[in-house]
């Protein structure tokens, strides 16, 4: 008894590393994604993929529909700086797998963030694939940013401070002029 329960205890904490092992860093550069059929897509029914971020700095909102509002000071305070789109791009992934609200619910508010914000690519992830395959938070509002080669250069789960904000600014800035 005593030996299965070291075994419990050292396969919990392997495979704890593991999972903390495989959530995306500062300074990486992501595993390749493909939303298409049924696990997800652009809003347009179209496939998408994680190559998109590459070539142009790219903010990167993943979102539980439920928390969808969270980081709207860090939209604003994005679009008010008018980032020059031929350096510059956002994607909103929404976790459409995190919620309880009905699919038609979610798409009629897509519409309308659309028309809030027509620069930003939405997309919607149906089976959490972005929560395997990066690590990234599931049922919460989380803000990547990766420069133009891909490379993820600022994260982070949850809302972000006035602080955090200025500095996510900062950053696009400095990526930019590279």
């Amino acid at each position: 008894m005593k030996h299965l329960m070291v075994l419990v205890v050292v396969t919990v904490v392997a495979l704890s590393a593991q999972n903390a092992w495989s959530d995306l860093q500062i300074g990486q550069v992501p595993e390749t994604v493909v939303l298409q059929d049924k696990q997800g897509g652009r809003v347009d029914g179209s496939s998408w993929s994680s190559e998109e971020v590459r070539g142009k700095v790219s903010a990167f909102f993943y979102v539980d529909p439920d928390v969808s509002d969270l980081n709207d000071a860090a939209s604003e305070a994005m679009k008010a700086e008018a980032f020059p789109l031929d350096q510059y791009q956002s994607f909103a992934v929404i976790n459409m797998a995190a919620t309880w609200k009905p699919n038609f619910a979610i798409n009629s508010r897509l519409k309308k963030k659309q028309e809030q914000y027509p620069n930003t690519i939405y997309v919607r992830d149906n089976e959490k694939v972005l929560v395997e395959a990066w690590g990234i938070s599931d049922e919460n509002n989380c803000l990547l940013v990766f420069d133009k080669q891909g490379q993820l250069v600022f994260r982070k789960d949850g809302q972000l401070d006035e602080a955090e904000i200025q500095t996510m600014i900062a950053i696009i800035h400095d990526n930019l002029t590279q």
